[in-house]
């Protein structure tokens, strides 16, 4: 069930970044932020265009980890893989992948929010958390996934 709702939601997600990214491209000027420094305050530009850099990616991140996620026999583990634990392993590597194919999905979408909105003029609501907020949607899962692998070696 949990594997199932992660796939949908990074889907959802991905189909949401596309609406998102075309419903607002004709109202964009035609320099828009590229980049974005540690603070939250764009730092460099670029034609409006580059706005699908973003939903790009996240697509092809999507098609290779969902790609990817159906060998987990393939990848490198923490722990030697036997006959007793390959199945708790493959599963949570399983779904560490389908987390941050989610995570990732959302920390690109909330990149292509904050460039929208500081485009069009609108107050960043993010600020100086937007960095802990990607850093944590990133990491958190990662480091509960590790811990978890540990301890069902």
């Amino acid at each position: 069930m949990t594997d199932k709702f992660l796939e949908v939601m990074g889907l959802l997600v991905l189909i949401f970044f596309w609406i998102f990214t075309l419903s607002n491209y004709n109202q964009l000027p035609e320099i828009i932020p590229t980049h974005f420094g540690a603070e939250g305050k764009p730092d460099e530009y670029g034609a409006k265009w580059t706005i699908f850099t973003l939903p790009t990616v996240s697509s092809i991140l999507y098609i290779g980890l969902t790609i990817a996620i159906r060998f987990p026999h393939h990848f490198n583990y923490l722990v030697t893989i036997t006959e007793e634990n390959a199945e708790k392993q493959y599963t949570l590597v399983t779904r560490l992948l389908l987390m941050l194919k989610l995570m990732v999905l959302l920390v690109f979408l909330l990149l292509d929010f904050q460039t929208v909105q500081i485009a069009l003029g609108q107050p960043d609501i993010f600020g100086r958390w937007f960095l802990l907020i990607v850093f944590g949607m990133v990491f958190v899962p990662l480091f509960y996934f590790l811990i978890q692998t540990s301890k069902n070696s």
